[in-house]
């Protein structure tokens, strides 16, 4: 029987047995015993499956790696360490030095980096588009070793909606997955697999945990890219392996867990940006409320929206949900049921005007952190975007007086009194 999202978020990717635990168990251990070596040793070879060591599976990440599966419609999971690692192994497992991925220029300002700086360091060479790019010029940007298309649902902070459809297509005429993070919209309201993306990522640290508690990444394979339809593109996972006696990942594992197990056997084994069972335990914590949680994010987002499009000091509004808003219509068709509770605007006065208007706030605090049950706010050109230079951060959607107001789960009224007097004190 197929579950609605809500009763998933609550009960999904654990079914305990007679006399077992109703909560997700916390398998607190770095190791797993085994009563011979040639048990172990199927473990190794993949021939079996199994715990032997943390730093690549725990049985806690499991099951709520499984539970995230089920939320997003895809085929396998795993967790990673954190929102970043989820990124950089996501499209680490399909390109290599000397290979090339197309992304979305509007992204946050830690992707952004982790692509044009470290990744370049490795070789892979990015390109940075428009999200509001023609089909033309995003046919354009591909080049004969281009691996790899990646986006955001909602971009953090520029909050531009990805026209998804756009992307997949234009990836899969190319013959390369695209990549897509859904952080900001979360499946609860928009599940990219559904729209034809091949790899979802999150930021669990964000919506789904929910409560600033633990940082921590997902990645979910939608298990319906044919890589052996491509396999001159993707070596990696369509010819043998020589650390597992030559295992060929597509071949093996198919479609549904070719992805995820070449992520977990390859990079999670070398890399080791593992999540601490104790983490995943939060993170499901999260979940189990995250469908009544969005829905009060996004009708707090809403009202604040509102609200600061009516004051004449506030320069600027961009919220998804705003009608007249540049990504309203395409915010209706991906996420009918509501986008997230982040309010990006400016205030009149500029870089200054900003900073003196965050520093009067009382209910929301200055933080390096976004979606969460309390209320937050940041000046990216100051934090998390200070890395870029003015071009970039144009491209990035980042203006110098743009402010980051993450709607929490307080009154909205209360919200709205603590703008009006910080507005009020500049």
């Amino acid at each position: 029987m197929a579950y609605s999202k809500d009763t998933v978020c609550v009960q999904g990717g654990y079914t305990p047995k007679n006399g077992e635990p109703r909560q997700i168990p916390i398998y607190q251990s770095t190791t797993f015993k085994y009563d011979t070596s040639e048990d172990m040793g199927k473990l190794f070879d993949l021939e079996a499956s199994g715990y032997f060591y943390t730093r690549l599976q725990n049985p806690t990440n499991d099951l709520v790696a499984a539970k995230l599966c089920e939320l997003e419609g895809g085929s396998a999971a795993m967790l990673t360490s954190s929102g970043q690692a989820a990124n950089f192994y996501a499209v680490f497992n399909v390109a290599n030095c000397g290979d090339h991925v197309i992304a979305s220029s509007a992204i946050y300002g830690g992707t952004y980096n982790l692509f044009a700086v470290t990744m370049k360091k490795m070789g892979i060479d990015f390109t940075f588009l428009s999200p509001d790019c023609t089909p033309e010029e995003l046919d354009a940007a591909f080049k004969p070793n281009t691996k790899a298309v990646f986006g955001e649902t909602i971009a953090n902070p520029a909050l531009a909606v990805l026209d998804i459809e756009k992307f997949v297509k234009a990836a899969h005429a190319h013959g390369v997955p695209f990549i897509i993070d859904n952080t900001f919209a979360t499946p609860v309201n928009c599940r990219p697999i559904e729209w034809g993306a091949d790899i979802v990522t999150h930021s669990t640290t964000k919506y789904i945990d929910g409560h600033g508690s633990s940082v921590g990444g997902a990645i979910i394979d939608a298990g319906k890219f044919d890589w052996m339809a491509h396999a001159d593109k993707f070596p990696g996972l369509t010819t043998p392996d020589d650390s597992y006696h030559g295992i060929v990942y597509a071949e093996k594992f198919g479609l549904g867990g070719a992805f995820i197990t070449k992520c977990t056997a390859q990079l999670m084994r070398d890399f080791g940006s593992i999540q601490s069972p104790q983490h995943a335990y939060y993170i499901n914590l999260g979940l189990e409320s995250l469908h009544v949680r969005m829905q009060r994010h996004c009708e707090n987002g809403q009202k604040v929206a509102e609200f600061l499009q009516s004051d004449p000091r506030v320069s600027w509004v961009t919220y998804p949900g705003l009608p007249g808003d540049k990504y309203y219509e395409i915010a209706k068709k991906y996420m009918p049921n509501g986008t997230c509770g982040v309010v990006s605007f400016g205030v009149k006065g500029g870089r200054k005007a900003a900073e003196s208007f965050m520093k009067h706030l009382k209910l929301a605090a200055i933080e390096t952190h976004v979606a969460d049950a309390r209320t937050c706010c940041l000046h990216p050109a100051s934090a998390t975007h200070r890395q870029m230079n003015d071009d970039e951060l144009r491209a990035a959607g980042v203006s110098p007086d743009l402010v980051r107001f993450s709607c929490g789960l307080e009154s909205a009224e209360d919200l709205i009194a603590d703008i009006k007097q910080a507005l009020d004190n500049i």
